[in-house]
């Protein structure tokens, strides 16, 4: 059952569960995008196709706020404020040890692996580069009961690119808990600790500006920071 956070005519906001697609691939398994379409279709009875606009992606293990858009100009519209960065996007993650400084930014250039679907971080004057700029506050740092040390940090995601938190942490010693990609530490079965905690956009009809949060799951490891 899908969790509604917020509805109108022109955009649905809604909690993603964590390791459903953002949209479909050819593994065929659930995605987001389908999902909204069954959902809008029965909640309205409507016959023929719904239209469910996708504004922007959250990694399949990745839960969460997420927004889409139910007609094409506000899809647009959306998708401008993504481009030019209105599109405010706040994450939690819980990060393996602690950190020197309670804030800071990470810059990068990132180059995707497409065949193996993982992302690297290469010299600025790589073909491929993308530029990755991301921000950080350390919200709290724990020991638990195994002497595993972690911090939860709260991250303000300037630049959108693939696995980009993952990687920009992970490089610096900080992997994100169950993240088996980039991590050594992880362990098979263990759940990825990265949350779409907050968006702030401006509404694609109104220009009101409105803010849409969603909270982590009361389970290990984010119950320990509770």
């Amino acid at each position: 059952m899908l969790k509604v956070l917020y509805e109108d005519n022109h955009i649905i906001v809604v909690e993603k569960p964590v390791n459903i697609l953002s949209q479909s691939d050819s593994t065929g398994d659930k995605d987001m995008i389908t999902l909204l379409k069954l959902f809008l279709k029965e909640k309205y009875n409507k016959p023929g196709n719904v239209f469910v606009g996708l504004v922007h992606r959250l990694d399949r293990p990745v839960g969460g706020v997420m927004i889409f858009a139910k007609t094409s100009k506000a899809a647009s519209r959306l998708s401008e404020q993504v481009r030019n960065k209105t599109f405010k996007k706040t994450y939690l993650a819980v990060v393996d040890g602690n950190f020197k400084k309670n804030y800071g930014e990470f810059e990068d250039y990132l180059y995707k692996n497409k065949k193996t679907n993982t992302v690297y971080i290469v010299d600025k004057n790589h073909k491929d580069a993308k530029n990755a700029l991301l921000s950080y506050k350390v919200l709290e740092s724990i020991e638990d009961k195994n002497l595993r040390k972690f911090s939860l940090v709260e991250i303000d995601l300037k630049t959108g690119r693939p696995h980009q938190i993952r990687v920009q942490f992970s490089s610096r010693n900080h992997t994100l808990f169950g993240d088996q990609r980039y991590g050594k530490n992880s362990k098979v079965g263990e759940q990825l600790a990265l949350w779409s905690h907050k968006i702030e956009i401006l509404h694609p009809t109104t220009k009101e500006k409105m803010i849409f949060e969603s909270n982590p799951p009361e389970k290990y490891p984010w119950k320990i920071f509770k």
